[in-house]
Order: C-alpha cells, then sequence, then structure tokens
C-alpha cells in the first residue's frame, strides 16, 4: 500500500477544491424548495467523496486491493490507471477527457443558465438555444460535468454508485419545476414538451446542441 500513499494526502488540497467545486454549485443552482435541497445534498457528497478520495486518501483502491485482490504492485491513486496497468498514461489520459467534459458540461449549464434569465427577464418561454434541444439544458450540462468528473476522470465506488441517484432526482426536480411552468404558460409548454426531450438531444441533434452553447 505504500505505493497508494504516495499518490495522495494533500488534504488541504482536498478541502480547498470541495470549498471552491461547492461554491461553484451553490451559487448558481441557488437551492430554495426541500426538493432542491436534497439534489443539492446528493451533488454535495458527491463532490465531497470525489475529491476526497482524489486528493486524501484512495479509499476505492485500498478496498479493492484489500477484498477483491487487486494486484498491489501496479497500483495507482487512480482506478482507470490501476485496473488498466498504464500507470500515470492512464492518469493523464483518464484526467484530460474527464476535463474535457467537466468543461464542456460548465459551458452548457452556464450557457442554459444564461438563456433562462434572459426569458424570465422578458416573462417568456424560452424554447430556443439550447432549449430547441432539451427542456433542462442546465441539469444536462451537470450531468456531463458530473460523469466527466466522477467516473471518466477519477472513478469511485460511491461516485458510479451515486451518479444514477443524482440523475433520477433531478429528473423529479425538473418534473416537478414543469408543472410550475404549466400552470404559467399552459398549453404553450405542453406543446414545446411534446416535441423537445427533457435531458437528451434527439438522435442527430448533439453536434447542434453542443454549437448552441458556443
Amino acid at each position: 500500500m505504500k505505493e497508494i500513499i504516495a499518490h495522495s494526502g494533500p488534504w488541504p488540497l482536498a478541502v480547498i477544491m470541495i470549498v471552491i467545486a461547492s461554491w461553484i454549485f451553490y451559487r448558481y443552482f441557488a437551492p430554495k424548495t426541500w426538493r432542491e435541497w436534497s439534489s443539492a445534498g446528493l451533488v454535495q457528497a458527491f463532490i465531497v467523496a470525489l475529491y476526497a478520495e482524489m486528493y486524501g486518501f484512495p479509499l476505492t483502491i485500498y478496498f479493492l486491493v484489500r477484498y477483491f485482490g487487486l494486484d498491489s504492485k501496479h497500483i495507482n491513486a487512480n482506478l482507470w490507471s490501476s485496473l488498466l496497468g498504464i500507470g500515470e498514461l492512464g492518469m493523464m489520459i483518464s484526467m484530460l477527457l474527464g476535463y474535457a467534459l467537466l468543461f464542456v458540461g460548465i459551458g452548457i449549464f452556464i450557457q442554459g443558465w444564461r438563456e433562462l434569465y434572459r426569458a424570465r427577464q422578458q416573462n417568456r418561454l424560452v424554447t430556443d438555444g439550447l432549449y430547441r434541444f432539451v427542456r433542462h439544458p442546465q441539469y444536462t450540462g451537470l450531468f456531463i460535468g458530473l460523469f466527466g468528473e466522477g467516473v471518466v476522470h477519477w472513478p469511485t465506488l460511491f461516485s458510479v454508485a451515486v451518479l444514477p441517484l443524482i440523475v433520477f432526482a433531478y429528473f423529479l426536480l425538473a418534473r416537478s419545476e414543469e408543472k410550475k411552468v404549466i400552470a404559467q404558460f399552459g398549453d404553450e409548454y405542453r406543446a414545446y414538451r411534446q416535441r423537445v426531450p427533457m435531458f437528451i438531444p434527439r438522435r442527430g441533434q448533439w453536434e447542434d446542441f453542443m454549437n448552441a452553447r458556443e
């Protein structure tokens, strides 16, 4: 286990990253209702667990070495590089892919937030921009970012297990929000909901969706 410990341990950095990531998340999502807070709580737990293992102690690696016989002679703090046996190169590849997805997700979220803010200022239903492709682009961006960080970049048992729960929690939150929008816009939103999916663009629309955020 010396190799594992050698790749981890800077807890101050873990705390700094947790604080920064949490501030950004709560700054823009700004939960108000109990349902929003419960969904945000899952993301908060995801953030804490992710950076605690990334910069603190790699509990997932320890667990796999201790109970599932992962070869402790060829281990790295990053799970992908340990499982594939490609060391620092594997960690670098997963880091680049993970951060690419993270920044794409952040870009989608910010653009969706801007479009929604402008529409609210004008008291109209937003159906253009990213909203042409999905009804909740902010949540789509959140899912892409979390997938990049927690599964592609630095997978852990907790992040892999909790990600589906986060998606489900925000699915319930989105349905609750849509009831309020229907009360405000009525048939206009019902027609929009019939033709536009909730989170995932239709087949063949991903390229247009990604370009729409630019």
